[in-house]
C-alpha cells in the first residue's frame, strides 16, 4: 500500500505512468518479441526512437519517462540511491522505450477497432476518476484559472494533459474489451483453495553427496584418464600473474594529521544547508478496507462501498471501544504492505501520499485516531504515531557529521598533489630515489595474480585492473585509490599456463570426485526410491543403503522443510500423492530424497469461505493478464510485418549508453 500511497500527485502521475502502462508494463518487457530490434523496416528520423503507426517516440519523451522511472527505483534505497543512479539507468531507459512503444500501439489499436474517449468520458473520468479529488474537491470544479495552473506547474498543457487522458481511458477501454472473456468458475477457485491450504506431514529419507564422496578413493589412472578427459577445460587455468614494485602513499596517515577549522566547517555548512533541511514528517500507522474499483463505464458499485463503509465503521468502534491497533491492522487492513506489519507505514512526507491520506494523516496529533478517511484505495483509519515539524538542523548538531567529510576532501585533494608529484619524481629518477626523498618504502612483489594481498594495500580490484593493463618495464604508472595513492611498475609477466596432471592433482581429484559423486548419489536415489516401493517400507530401505531418516511438521506448497527446501520445487510432488505413498527420487539443493506421505490434512470449510473472494480476484487478475499479454504479443508481431513499428537503433544505443550517468536528481 505504501507504494501507491507514495505517489507522485495525481496530474503529474499521467506523465510518470499511466494506469495501462502499470498494467502491462511487466509483460511489454518481457512478452513482445524480438526485442527493440527485431525484423524492423527503416529508420526513424534523428532524434527519434521509433516511430509506431506514424507516431513520433521522441528522445526527450524517452529521458522524461526514464528519469520518473528511475527516480521511482531510487527512491527505494534511500541515501544510497543516487549513487546507483549508473546502474539504473540504462535498464530504465530500455523500459521507457518499451512502454511508450506499446502505449501508442495499444491505442493505435484502440481507434483501429473503433473505440471512443469522448469529451463526456474526459470530463467523467477528471470528475469522477482518479483526478476528481484534485480537480474536483466536494464535487465543484476548481476553475479554469486554477485548472491550467495546477496543470503548468507540472510542464502541462491542457491540450496535452486532456490527450494523454483520453488515451488513458481509450487503454482502459481496449484492456476491458480484450479481457472481457475472461472468467473464473467455481470448481477453479475450489480447486485453486485446496491446492493451496493442503497440508502433509512426510517422513523421508536423505542421501547427501558428501557421504558419498567419502567412500570414493580414486587410482591414479583414473584420475588421470579424467584429467585427459577434461584437459580442453584446464587450458590456460593457471592465471596470468606479473610482478612488480611499488610506493603507497597512505591515506590515513594523511588523514590523521589534517585539521579542520570551525571556518572550515561553517563555510562546508552553509553552501549544503540543503541537506541538512528536515521536512515535516509525521509517523502513522493505518488500516486499510478497500472499495471497488470503477467498472469500464467509469461508475462505482455504491453497494460495495457501503459494505467497506460499515466494515470499518465497526472496526473504528473496536478502536474507540479499547482494541488494539496493531492486532485489528493483522487482522482485517487490507493492506498487503502494512497490515501484516500491524499498519505501520513508517516516516511520511508531504506529496508522498493521496491529499485525502495526506491532510488526516498531518492534521492529527501525536497518539490521535482519525475518523474514517475516504481515497481512491478504499477507507482508512490513520493512527499518528510520531511527529516532527520543518526545520534546518543547527552547525552544532551536524559539526561530527561535516569534519570526516572535509577531512576526506582535504586528503583526496593531498592525495592528487602528492601521487602527481611522487609520480614525476619516480619517472624521473626511478622508485628507490622517489621513496628516499619522500621517507617511503619501496615494495617488491614476487609474482602476483589478480586476487592476492598487497602488502599495505590488501586486496583491490581496481589496483590490480591497472596493473594487468600496464605493459612490462614501462615507465612507473600512478594508481588512485580509496586506500590512498600508488606509483608502480611491471617488472615482470607471467602468462597464462596450461599445468600438468601433477599441478593440479588435487584439483583434478575433487572435481572427480564430485562428478561421480553426483553419478552415484543419482542411481542410489533412484534404487532407495525403487526398494522402499517394492517392500513398502522407506524406513528400511534407508537403513539397507544408509540414508538419514526425517520426519516433517505439517506443511504447506509455500513452506520449507529442512534437507528439502521449498516445497514448490520437485518436493511438490508430495501434495500429488497420497497417504502412504511413496516418491520417487527428488533433487534437493545438493541433496537427494524419497518421500513417504504419512497424513494429509484438508483445509476448512470456514476457511475457503473467508479466502474464496480473494482467491477468485487472483485467478482472475491472472487470466486477464494472460490473456491481454498474449495481445500484446500479437499486436506487436502485426505491427512489426506491417511496419507500423519502427525503432531508430542508433538513437536507442545513444540512449541507453548516455544515460548511465544522467544527473538531475
Amino acid at each position: 500500500m505504501i507504494r501507491f500511497l507514495q505517489t507522485p500527485g495525481p496530474i503529474k502521475k499521467i506523465i510518470l505512468s499511466g494506469i495501462l502502462l502499470i498494467f502491462c508494463g511487466a509483460m511489454v518487457i518481457t512478452l513482445i518479441p524480438g526485442g527493440l530490434g527485431s525484423d524492423l523496416m527503416g529508420q526513424p528520423a534523428r532524434g527519434v526512437v521509433a516511430k509506431v503507426d506514424g507516431q513520433d517516440i521522441t528522445t526527450v519523451e524517452v529521458q522524461e519517462r526514464a528519469r520518473a522511472l528511475a527516480q521511482q527505483q531510487i527512491a527505494q534505497y534511500g541515501a544510497m540511491g543516487k549513487q546507483l543512479l549508473p546502474m539504473i539507468m540504462p535498464q530504465a531507459t530500455s523500459q521507457a522505450i518499451q512502454q511508450l512503444i506499446a502505449g501508442k500501439a495499444i491505442v493505435a489499436e484502440a481507434n483501429r477497432l473503433g473505440l471512443k474517449a469522448t469529451d463526456a468520458d474526459l470530463r467523467d473520468e477528471l470528475e469522477h476518476g482518479r483526478y476528481g479529488v484534485t480537480l474536483f474537491p466536494g464535487g465543484k470544479f476548481i476553475g479554469q484559472e486554477a485548472y491550467e495552473g495546477l496543470l503548468s506547474q507540472n510542464n502541462l498543457t491542457v491540450e496535452v494533459f486532456e490527450r494523454d487522458v483520453k488515451n488513458d481511458i481509450l487503454q482502459q477501454k481496449l484492456v476491458t474489451l480484450v479481457t472481457g472473456s475472461a472468467a473464473v468458475s467455481p470448481a477453479e477457485i475450489r480447486q485453486q483453495f485446496q491446492k493451496s491450504n493442503t497440508k502433509v506431514k512426510f517422513e523421508y529419507a536423505v542421501l547427501s553427496p558428501v557421504d558419498i564422496r567419502k567412500g570414493l578413493h580414486p587410482t591414479d589412472q583414473e584420475l588421470k584418464a579424467f584429467y585427459e578427459r577434461n584437459k580442453a577445460s584446464y587450458n590456460n587455468s593457471i592465471p596470468e600473474k606479473r610482478k612488480i614494485e611499488y610506493l603507497f602513499l597512505d591515506k590515513n596517515k594523511v588523514l590523521g594529521q589534517i585539521q579542520v577549522t570551525l571556518e572550515d566547517v561553517k563555510a562546508y555548512y552553509d553552501q549544503h544547508q540543503d541537506q541538512y533541511r528536515i521536512p515535516e514528517e509525521v509517523k502513522v500507522s493505518h488500516i486499510l478496507i478497500k472499495t471497488p474499483s470503477p467498472g469500464a463505464d467509469g461508475k462505482v458499485d455504491e453497494k460495495g462501498v457501503e459494505e467497506a463503509r460499515k466494515k470499518a465503521e465497526d472496526i473504528l468502534k473496536q478502536l474507540k471501544a479499547g482494541a488494539k491497533f496493531e492486532d485489528l491492522a493483522k487482522k482485517y487492513s487490507e493492506d498487503p504492505g502494512s497490515g501484516k506489519q500491524g499498519g505501520d507505514l513508517g516516516w511520511i512526507g508531504r506529496g508522498r501520499t493521496v491529499p485525502e491520506f495526506e491532510k488526516s494523516a498531518f492534521s492529527l496529533a501525536k497518539g490521535q485516531l482519525s475518523d474514517l478517511v475516504k481515497s481512491s484505495y478504499g477507507f482508512h483509519i490513520i493512527r499518528s504515531e510520531d511527529k516532527h515539524e520543518a526545520h534546518l538542523k543547527t552547525i552544532d548538531e551536524v559539526k561530527d557529521q561535516i569534519e570526516p567529510l572535509i577531512k576526506q576532501q582535504k586528503a583526496g585533494r593531498m592525495m592528487e598533489t602528492g601521487g602527481n608529484a611522487l609520480l614525476e619524481q619516480a619517472r624521473s629518477g626511478g622508485l628507490d630515489k622517489a621513496a628516499s626523498a619522500k621517507g617511503l618504502n619501496v615494495v617488491n612483489t614476487d609474482f602476483v595474480g589478480r586476487t592476492d594481498v598487497l602488502p599495505g594495500i590488501g586486496v583491490t580490484p581496481q589496483f590490480m585492473d591497472a596493473i594487468f593493463a600496464a605493459r612490462e618495464k614501462a615507465p612507473p604508472e600512478l594508481a588512485q585509490l580509496s586506500q590512498g595513492a600508488v606509483v608502480f611498475q611491471v617488472l615482470g609477466i607471467r602468462p597464462p599456463a596450461t599445468p600438468s596432471f601433477e599441478e593440479i592433482y588435487q584439483r583434478v581429484e575433487n572435481e572427480f570426485k564430485n562428478e561421480r559423486a553426483s553419478i552415484l548419489l543419482n542411481q542410489k536415489a533412484q534404487e532407495l526410491s525403487d526398494r522402499a516401493k517394492s517392500e513398502h517400507d522407506l524406513k528400511r530401505a534407508a537403513k539397507e543403503l544408509g540414508a538419514a531418516m526425517k520426519t516433517s511438521d505439517f506443511v504447506l506448497p509455500d513452506g520449507q522443510v529442512p534437507d528439502i527446501g521449498s516445497m514448490t520445487g520437485q518436493a511438490s510432488v508430495a501434495f500429488t500423492l497420497k497417504a502412504g505413498e511413496i516418491s520417487g527420487p527428488i533433487t534437493a539443493g545438493s541433496n537427494a530424497a524419497v518421500l513417504s506421505i504419512l497424513e494429509k490434512q484438508e483445509p476448512m470449510e470456514q476457511d475457503f469461505t473467508a479466502k474464496k473472494d480473494q482467491i477468485r480476484d487472483s485467478l482472475l487478475r491472472n487470466k486477464q493478464q494472460d490473456l491481454f499479454g498474449l495481445f500484446l504479443v500479437n499486436l506487436r508481431q502485426q505491427m512489426q510485418k506491417s511496419g507500423k513499428i519502427k525503432v531508430n537503433e542508433q538513437e536507442v544505443k545513444s540512449l541507453t549508453k548516455s544515460q548511465g550517468g544522467e544527473e538531475g536528481f
